[in-house]
């Protein structure tokens, strides 16, 4: 199949995950404003992202299969950003010590001459309660600064965890590949 398939991304953990598919690729960043509306939720926040970062980058490329993905977080009703220095991260950190934490990961795809069509999966996470030493320890190993939450759940995030509920173990690392594999091999693609 000489099908183009871009991933509307730059970002070395979902190129990580997608890699998995043994699938050619090539990455695009679509650059749009990810501000979070008056009153939207993380849920909404999430599929309304991941459909306009398929739509920016399918625009750009009309006979290529596009795929995007979102993630956005929330706890007690607010949603968590990216921490972007250790301080935050560690704040954050101790902020969700014990606490039940919503991840909402959207995967958009439109193929040529479709309309983009999106999922998402909700994975809910439970932290153990942490002390300060721990997270410090944590954040300085991981240096999790880039991620929604403080933690990496593909390195030693895991074991800030109690629990994790989800329908598809890699939508907390981004990108929900049960749902996209099947959407692919509907076009056509040979996974496996």
């Amino acid at each position: 199949m000489n099908q183009e398939l871009i991933l509307a991304s730059e970002s070395q953990y979902k190129k990580n995950i997608l890699k998995r598919l043994e699938i050619a690729f090539t990455t695009e960043a679509p650059a749009i404003d990810e501000t979070p509306q008056t009153g939207e939720p993380a849920r909404a926040l999430s599929i309304r992202l991941a459909q306009a970062k398929a739509e920016t980058i399918a625009a750009r490329h009309p006979a290529a299969t596009v795929i995007s993905t979102d993630q956005s977080a929330e706890v007690d009703g607010e949603i968590l950003g990216k921490p972007g220095t250790i301080e935050n991260a560690c704040a954050m950190l101790q902020k969700l010590s014990g606490k039940t934490v919503s991840f909402y990961t959207s995967v958009g795809v439109i193929a040529p001459k479709q309309p983009c069509i999106t999922h998402t999966e909700e994975v809910v996470v439970t932290l153990r309660e942490l002390d300060l030493l721990e997270i410090e320890r944590y954040v300085k190993k991981d240096m999790p600064l880039d991620c929604a939450g403080s933690f990496k759940v593909e390195s030693l995030g895991i074991s800030l965890f109690t629990s994790v509920k989800s329908g598809d173990p890699t939508a907390l690392e981004g990108l929900p590949l049960i749902k996209l594999c099947q959407w692919l091999r509907d076009q056509g693609f040979r996974i496996p």
